[in-house]
């Protein structure tokens, strides 16, 4: 399993990845946010750092931005804010898909034992029953993307996965 996790981490970098963000956008889009990272990357390294986000800060005019406030920031890009990771996280924040581990936290009460997968029946008896109650349509919808074993139960990992990155098979 720490396999799979490092290779969907390295994924993340590659150009699965960057297709998927690239696609969430149009090209007019797209160019208006290389323009932002222009102006926040103030040594033009095509990474943001603190030293960057401070200096963007000062030429808006707010000199004390406290240093918690800034880690906090850059601790959103989860590593080295390139352009795609500054993409990324503007596309988050727009499509309103929560980050991987929210999404991983929510099925958790649902996998005690932290297997990874939880049961397609249950899971679908709950989601009809409780709280924001689903149709039976809005669950087939969801569970087509979800990729289920031959023992019906959903890898909410791979899911959550797909659901913050994309689906592979639509890029083929």
């Amino acid at each position: 399993m720490a396999s799979k996790k490092a290779s969907n981490k390295r994924q993340r970098g590659g150009q699965k990845s960057s297709s998927n963000v690239f696609s969430m956008f149009e090209q007019s889009q797209i160019q208006e946010f290389k323009e932002a990272f222009g102006c926040i990357d103030q040594d033009r390294d095509g990474v943001i750092k603190k030293q960057d986000l401070k200096e963007t800060y000062a030429q808006l005019g707010k000199l004390n931005v406290k240093e918690e406030e800034l880690d906090e920031m850059l601790n959103e890009g989860k590593g080295p804010i390139n352009f795609t990771v500054f993409l990324t996280l503007f596309g988050e924040k727009l499509n309103g898909t929560d980050p991987e581990d929210t999404i991983l936290a929510a099925f958790k009460p649902f996998d005690p034992n932290g297997t990874g997968f939880v049961n397609k029946d249950e899971f679908r008896r709950l989601l009809m029953n409780q709280a924001d109650k689903f149709t039976a349509e809005e669950v087939d919808q969801a569970f087509a993307l979800a990729p289920i074993d031959p023992t019906g139960n959903i890898d909410y990992k791979s899911l959550c996965y797909i659901i913050t990155h994309g689906d592979e098979k639509e890029e083929s």
